[in-house]
């Protein structure tokens, strides 16, 4: 029977059309890309040293001042630190983008190609232009893409009312959102590109509890495998005009359990703070012990949470990390058991034990 339909997906002559087992399928999975923080990698992939896909849609959404280019930035970094011939296509709706900014947060330039489209037909028209001609290409490095934010695009019928005078609120922006992600959506996984989008949300008018919506319509909620909602909060710890703490949903996932929340503490200047949150998933797992206002370690001695989290490298020894890497799997992923668990640690123990 195998052989029939191996015959049968070779007769088919099409390229988008393949028996799964040889392999070449868009939806495959081929790695992370660190976030930055171990939390928020556990969050999304169900690993301290995983992090966003890469070769999948990832939306950032947010109010205002929640970090969202930040986050994007800080993939970008990693991305390309990952991937020393990889590039990057930003495109950059809010004309924030800057040399100086890029080169500020450590991201290689000469690697970054800024594009900055008014609506979202030309976001759709250039996007498809790079993927077709990057699917076409003998030599294909790694390459992302960001869109920051999809929330200051405006349509071509929005762009042609304000030049005419009119006021008239565009009804089609929704549909053409939705038709775009499809579009790209289907060039993106094909080429095995990933694509982080930062987007807006607000307060659904009329809920019975008070709930967040991200905005544009369901074009991207549909297209998107990974949809994180940030919320701020104030760090007591930190000047408001350094960082702040952000709240990280998991609204959407296709590789851990989803409405998951985690803390993130971010640095205006440093980004994101690697090891913050690491404590709670700790005593949360009895691997760290609360005694009154000090956190016991395995060893006995007795600290307090600030001084952790200043000094983290001090106390999250490669012992402690071990044990945090399980119980990541066992919090964040889907129908894991503790043989899966020691047998995901134990493969990856050496890459842990250099980190």
């Amino acid at each position: 029977m195998s052989d029939y339909f191996k015959s049968l997906a070779k007769a088919m002559n099409d390229e988008n059309t393949h028996l799964l087992a040889d392999g070449g399928n868009s939806a495959e999975f081929s790695g992370w890309i660190d976030t930055g923080s171990y939390i928020l990698n556990a969050l999304v992939s169900g690993s301290l040293y995983g992090g966003v896909p890469n070769n999948k849609v990832v939306a950032l959404a947010g109010e205002q001042a929640t970090g969202k280019t930040f986050f994007a930035l800080g993939m970008v970094k990693n991305f390309l630190e990952q991937n020393p011939d990889a590039g990057t296509i930003y495109y950059d709706t809010e004309a924030a983008v800057t040399k100086d900014m890029m080169e500020t947060r450590g991201i290689d330039t000469n690697r970054l190609i800024v594009s900055e489209p008014q609506t979202i037909q030309q976001l759709r028209h250039h996007g498809l232009q790079v993927l077709d001609r990057y699917i076409e290409g003998k030599e294909k490095p790694p390459m992302m893409m960001v869109l920051d934010s999809l929330g200051q695009l405006s349509t071509t019928k929005e762009m042609e009312d304000s030049t005419e005078g009119k006021e008239t609120r565009d009804m089609t922006k929704a549909q053409v959102i939705k038709a775009t992600f499809r579009t790209l959506g289907l060039k993106l996984a094909k080429a095995q590109v990933p694509m982080i989008i930062t987007n807006h949300t607000y307060d659904v008018v009329g809920a019975y509890m008070p709930t967040k919506e991200m905005s544009g319509g369901s074009g991207l909620k549909y297209t998107a495998s990974t949809i994180l909602f940030l919320s701020k909060k104030r760090d007591k710890d930190v000047d408001k005009d350094e960082g702040n703490l952000i709240k990280v949903q998991a609204k959407k996932s296709r590789f851990t359990k989803e409405n998951k929340i985690v803390e993130v503490r971010l640095s205006y200047t440093h980004g994101l703070d690697r090891y913050y949150g690491l404590l709670d998933l700790a005593v949360d797992y009895n691997i760290i012990k609360k005694v009154s206002t000090r956190f016991e370690m395995p060893d006995g001695s007795k600290h307090f949470g600030k001084a952790i989290n200043n000094e983290p490298q001090k106390y999250f020894t490669d012992d402690i990390m071990e044990r945090l890497e399980k119980a990541a799997a066992e919090e964040y992923k889907y129908g894991v058991g503790d043989d899966y668990v020691d047998d995901a640690v134990e493969e990856l123990e050496p890459e842990l034990l250099n980190e």
